[in-house]
């Protein structure tokens, strides 16, 4: 065969092999979108994720996500924090197949089992320092959400007493216990109490003299005989406030919480459900203050990616009867075998420890876009849980003490309540965030949205994450939310548009 010849036909097999991987990509993107509609016809409205996230995970390995459309993403929500090691991490995926290749049995309801009780071994070793020594541990149905309804019945037994005290923005879970202490409750049944924060401070103020007002809010109202709030059960707190837009309890404020409870004989309860295993840059948020709660409730990450959950609190507190809590899903040996993996990981690999170096590295960076985009109030966070909340600065700026109102109290007498020396908090822009997270996902990244009105950009990314793929994160979230501001029209409404940065993302 000539030359020409075999050019020919070397043309010919790459033009069939072209068609092929065009028929390829169009079988995947098929199969894509049909998944989705099978989803959307099926699937109760209550979902949530799939709605902003309309991707098909097929592959996932540490940072990235692999669609069933053929498209790479990098994934800052990481199952909502449960992925401390990112996914299908190799020491939890060995863990799992170990456990497997046993043939240890998979459903043990509560019965004790060598791997429980390593588990059990691994966890209390990474316990706030006075709490392991004398700590009980009750293993709940497997979501966090359980774990907290164990939490209140557990204090209210103890107690003899049924009030719980929780904070504005909280989020605790689903059902109806931890629903009711959610900071988006309609049915209350818990006594609200202000929780401080710098950009949209409840009294206007921020800062220490914000904290301090809400601690003694909390002292009024527990010392009032009038105040309608008689001695609770427990106070119900987190040391970093997720779905509430990412705001850390300053340390002192968090210090003078446990004084006042202690001091008054009420149990207090971290939710470490988020925050904990070394995702704010300490193993438990708590250690950030030194605090140690005479209750945890603990779940996502401590399962290694399987649901598990657990409450640990001080013996003392251990009045339960036998079957007073229960549930058939408590025994979860993979999850166990997977969390007795990832805490040991997180521990030998100093990752809390990387989480705090890497986490004010990407806060210091992000500060900067909201020093060059008028849209972005504010940047937050503690560790690799961060937040940016995207606001309307054209509209008047709020300076009364009601800090989440979209307009504020204009008419605030300045002499009683100071204008902010920064002018206070513009309106939150949910629209402008939801327009953010769809950019950022044109772009190959995936990020969560929360706080007030859902205006707050989250990054949950795995404490795993390299300082190369912080770098592309950085970029691609900057891109989108340069995107955003370049898009918006007189009235506040953005247009979502495409860019280069884009297709190379995918």
């Amino acid at each position: 065969m000539g030359t020409g010849a075999h050019e020919v036909a070397r043309q010919s097999r790459a033009s069939e092999e072209a068609d092929a991987d065009v028929d390829t990509c169009a079988g995947a993107r098929g199969a894509h979108e049909g998944i989705l509609r099978r989803q959307s016809a099926r699937e109760s409205s209550a979902r949530t994720y799939a709605r902003a996230l309309p991707i098909v995970p097929v592959r996932a390995r540490g940072l990235t996500i692999e669609g069933a459309d053929g498209r790479r993403y990098l994934d800052c929500l990481s199952g909502a924090g449960t992925l401390a090691l990112g996914h299908n991490h190799p020491v939890v995926l060995e863990a799992i197949r170990k456990v497997l290749d046993s043939g240890a049995p998979l459903h043990v309801l509560d019965l004790a089992t060598p791997v429980k009780d390593a588990f059990i071994t691994e966890l209390f070793r990474t316990l706030p320092p006075g709490l392991a020594d004398h700590a009980r541990v009750q293993f709940c149905g497997p979501a966090g959400t359980d774990a907290v309804e164990a939490a209140f019945k557990l204090v209210r037994a103890a107690t003899g007493r049924t009030g719980v005290l929780a904070f504005t923005g909280a989020y605790h879970g689903m059902t109806a216990g931890s629903l009711s202490a959610s900071g988006h409750a309609t049915d209350v049944r818990v006594a609200r109490l202000p929780f401080p924060q710098d950009y949209r401070c409840p009294f206007g103020m921020g800062g220490d003299q914000g904290a301090e007002l809400a601690a003694r809010w909390t002292e009024s109202v527990l010392d009032d005989t009038k105040s309608g709030v008689p001695l609770p059960a427990g106070m119900i707190l987190e040391p970093v406030q997720g779905e509430g837009g990412v705001i850390p309890a300053p340390d002192a404020w968090l210090r003078r919480m446990r004084r006042i409870t202690e001091s008054r004989s009420i149990p207090l309860i971290a939710d470490e459900i988020q925050t904990g295993v070394g995702r704010t840059g300490t193993f438990w948020a708590v250690e950030h203050s030194g605090v140690t709660p005479d209750v945890m409730v603990l779940s996502k990450a401590i399962g290694g990616s399987l649901p598990l959950a657990v409450v640990v609190y001080r013996d003392d507190l251990d009045v339960w009867e036998p079957g007073a809590h229960a549930g058939t899903f408590r025994g979860n040996q993979l999850a166990m075998a997977a969390g007795t993996a990832t805490l040991k990981y997180v521990s030998e690999h100093g990752l809390a420890e990387r989480a705090a170096t890497l986490g004010a590295r990407m806060l210091s960076q992000l500060r900067q876009l909201a020093a060059e985009f008028p849209i972005v109030g504010d940047v937050r966070g503690r560790g690799l849980m961060i937040g940016v909340e995207l606001v309307e600065p054209g509209a008047e700026r709020s300076t009364g003490p009601a800090a989440d109102s979209a307009d504020g109290d204009r008419d605030t007498d300045p002499e009683v309540f100071p204008r902010p020396a920064d002018g206070g908090p513009c309106p939150a822009a949910p629209e402008l965030a939801a327009a953010v997270q769809q950019e950022c996902l044109r772009r190959g990244l995936i990020v969560e949205l929360g706080g007030r009105r859902a205006g707050v950009v989250r990054l949950l990314p795995p404490l795993t994450i390299s300082d190369e793929q912080a770098a592309a994160v950085l970029d691609r979230l900057a891109d989108a939310v340069a995107a955003v501001a370049r898009g918006r029209t007189d009235s506040g409404i953005p247009h979502a548009r495409h860019s280069a940065h884009a297709e190379r993302a995918g």
